[in-house]
């Protein structure tokens, strides 16, 4: 499955349009992380733990977008888009979602 943020796939013509297909993952933020990653905001530094769980959110979305675009027959996803918002009366919660248009190349 290709997936690309471009509108088209240099020397590959979309043949069939499927219609936009999306991908959402929430993920709640872990006490320990969270006491983790404050000290690292007192003392600077990269919050390691945080970049880990946002990096599967993200595969995770990304890998749901493309399952939906296969459901439908497409070979590909054109146009993505990714997004990420902070959920939760305290931002307990990171939501990472995906868009595209499916599509076969």
């Amino acid at each position: 499955m290709i997936s690309t943020t471009t509108n088209s796939i240099e020397g590959l013509p979309v043949q069939k349009y499927y219609g936009i297909v999306t991908g959402e993952v929430i993920v709640g933020a872990n006490i320990f992380r969270d006491l983790f990653a404050s000290v690292r905001d007192i003392v600077g530094g990269r919050s390691g733990s945080y970049e880990d769980v946002l990096a599967r959110a993200r595969k995770q979305a990304l890998e749901e977008m493309e399952a939906q675009a296969a459901a439908l027959g497409g070979n590909a996803v054109i146009g993505v888009d990714i997004d990420y918002e902070v959920l939760g009366s305290n931002g307990s919660m990171l939501m990472v979602s995906c868009s595209g248009t499916a599509v076969v190349v």
